[in-house]
This record gives C-alpha cells, sequence and structure tokens, in this order.
C-alpha cells in the first residue's frame, strides 16, 4: 500500500466528507489528511482499524510468549498437558 497516492486536504474532507468515507469503506485502505500541506492524521474505516487492534493484540501476545521464554518463565509440555488433562476430568 502507498500512502502518498491516498492524500487528500482537511479542506477537501470538510467538502466531500460522505463520497471520502464511502470510499474507504470500498477500499478498506487508509486515508491521509493534510492541513496546511502537512500530513496531520490518518483516517481509515472501521473494519479495518478493528482489524489492525486484533493484529496488534495478537502480536503483543506473541512478543510477551518470547519475553517468558528468554526469562526461562516455561513448563514442560508433558506437565501442561497433564494439568489440561486433570482439569477436563475434574469438569
Amino acid at each position: 500500500m502507498n500512502l502518498s497516492t491516498r492524500v487528500r486536504s482537511l479542506s477537501d474532507f470538510k467538502a466531500n466528507a460522505a463520497e471520502i468515507l464511502l470510499d474507504l469503506e470500498k477500499r478498506g485502505e487508509p486515508l491521509v489528511i493534510t492541513q496546511n500541506g502537512q500530513a496531520k492524521a490518518i483516517l481509515q474505516d472501521l473494519g479495518a482499524y478493528e482489524k489492525t487492534q486484533e493484529s496488534l493484540a495478537l502480536l503483543k501476545i506473541l512478543a510477551l510468549g518470547s519475553r517468558q521464554v528468554e526469562a526461562g518463565a516455561t513448563l514442560p509440555l508433558a506437565g501442561v498437558a497433564a494439568r489440561v488433562k486433570a482439569k477436563r476430568a475434574a469438569a
């Protein structure tokens, strides 16, 4: 995705907000909003934002897991499997 091709001024956005929002939803790509010729904000539709947040959450979980492995805060697989089986049997 090349954001340099998806740039609109704030005044253009104000004048054409409904059309721009429909285009955002259809394309699923973010849009750079400029003010006085400088990039000021990124606008994206709700679905794309939710996907981004979900991806970030998964990356945070992965990073946490990596830090735990590096710190040696892990358990042997056999022990974990036995605990899971015991919990299922108790339920």
